[in-house]
């Protein structure tokens, strides 16, 4: 067991480590004009030339292996606190082993990864009657799948960033709060916050992408503040799963399905069929009150290291 006290100073240093990887290269980093531009609220200025944004394709590469490689030096410090914790009995597999229990490299049946399609069944009904779901009529696999899936954006929304963002923030945080006793309360409700400062940083980026104005600040203030509450109660719903489950498996896979989805809005699909608004509505609250009954019993994993 590590004392609390370690366990703050570990994960904040995961934090750290994940974050601080896309500053550390040049080609990594964002660039921006110092030059103020009063826009109308809600409006984006254009892209200079000698400026280097988020989705810039060489920005995004660079910052893939940077958190690739974070991701890896976390794991591997993982790894060092399972041996030390080992002690006389340590050997290198038994270590290695112990770090792959920790980080929920672990196989779990299909149930908890379908808990989070169970509650977008609102948005998840409104694409249908859109006919936007794969296979329908509005869907097209070039610009839907291969295009949104598979272009360098894609392969950091859709896979690197869930991927590396679920160990990091959640297998190697809760493990070393696992070693420190902490109770299921507090690595529900209390390590998701590291996840959602860990995106406090995109501030920066909107105030300058919107002028640099006053209203480019509130635009900030407050885009930042409604990131990091969705994203820590993402964090809750992910932490859940990892401890229910054991395995790292269904928070990556529902961290990949609601960023495919992005977050609802109900009243947008109403607006987009409002002759389906009844039935709408009416999936909405299906969703959730199914996925209140099922969170429970579809994460229910006999012998798992972080719940049993």
């Amino acid at each position: 067991m590590i004392p609390t006290s370690t366990a703050h100073a570990l994960a904040a240093l995961f934090v750290t480590c994940y974050v601080g990887s896309i500053y550390i290269s040049k080609n990594a980093r964002l660039s921006f004009s110092n030059t103020k531009v009063y826009l109308d609220y809600g409006f984006a200025r254009l892209k200079l030339r000698n400026e280097r944004w988020r989705d810039d394709p060489d920005v995004i590469r660079a910052r893939l292996v940077a958190v690739s490689s974070a991701t890896l030096v976390c794991c591997a410090i993982v790894l060092v606190l399972a041996s030390t914790q080992l002690g006389s009995t340590n050997d290198s597999w038994t270590a290695l082993h112990t770090t792959v229990n920790y980080l929920g490299c672990t196989s779990t049946s299909m149930l908890p990864h379908l808990i989070t399609p169970v509650l977008f069944l609102g948005p998840l009904y409104a694409h249908f009657v859109r006919g936007t779901l794969p296979g329908q009529r509005n869907w097209s696999f070039q610009q839907d799948a291969l295009s949104f899936l598979f272009s360098v954006a894609g392969l950091r929304n859709y896979l690197v960033a869930p991927i590396t963002e679920e160990v990091v923030f959640r297998a190697c945080v809760l493990a070393v709060y696992h070693l420190a006793q902490a109770s299921r309360l507090r690595m529900i409700f209390l390590s998701p916050l590291l996840f959602g400062g860990a995106h406090v940083h995109h501030a920066w980026e909107t105030y300058n992408r919107y002028g640099r104005s006053t209203a480019a600040l509130k635009r900030a203030a407050i885009g930042t503040a409604f990131q990091f509450t969705y994203t820590s109660i993402f964090g809750f719903y992910c932490s859940y799963l990892f401890l229910r489950t054991g395995s790292i498996f269904p928070p990556i896979t529902a961290h990949i399905f609601c960023n495919i989805m992005g977050v609802p809005h109900p009243g947008h699909d109403i607006n987009q069929r409002p002759d389906r608004k009844l039935a709408i509505v009416i999936a909405y609250l299906m969703g959730i009150v199914a996925f209140v009954c099922v969170v429970g019993r579809w994460t229910s994993t006999e012998g798992t290291l972080y719940w049993n």
